[in-house]
């Protein structure tokens, strides 16, 4: 089952250019509606669908030229890919790309808070330098050097 949400239009010129400016902003504004339940059935070769950030997207012509493999794909069709997309570290182009192949969005009342990667920097605080942190990171390199000269002093003189 598949809804269409038609969006309001701003403009209420009657002129022409108005008139095709409205049509064009409601044929890309206009989105299918899809619930989580109708979207797990298609996780398939020839069906696959993924959903980032509540937006669903038909991958299944993409599955062969995805450069992780169509094997990540086809282990997140059907289901909310948010976390898996987003921990990848895809790059702008990427997430620019993926929108041609989008195709609707969930249902307002199944929509999930988008994804956020957690912040490690600002969340937890920086590490104390103390003695045993030092020796933990200068001791081997410095046994070791000391070692080699004491070896090299004993076998050439």
């Amino acid at each position: 089952m598949e809804r269409t949400l038609q969006l309001g239009l701003l403009e209420t010129s009657d002129s022409p250019s108005a008139q095709w400016h409205s049509d064009r902003r409601a044929r890309t504004m206009s989105a299918a509606l899809f619930t989580r339940k109708e979207l797990e059935g298609r996780n398939t070769r020839d069906d696959a669908v993924i959903v980032i950030d509540n937006v669903v997207y038909d991958v299944t012509a993409f599955l062969d030229d995805h450069p992780g493999g169509m094997e990540v794909l086809l282990d997140n069709a059907g289901k909310d890919a948010s976390q898996c997309f987003h921990d990848v570290g895809h790059s702008d182009d990427a997430k620019e790309w993926r929108k041609r192949f989008q195709i609707g969005e969930v249902v307002a009342e199944e929509r999930l808070e988008p994804y956020r990667r957690p912040t490690h920097d600002a969340d937890q605080p920086r590490d104390e330098l103390t003695l045993s942190g030092i020796l933990h990171v200068w001791a081997p390199p410095l046994v070791l050097s000391g070692i080699a000269i004491l070896t090299y002093v004993f076998l050439l003189s």
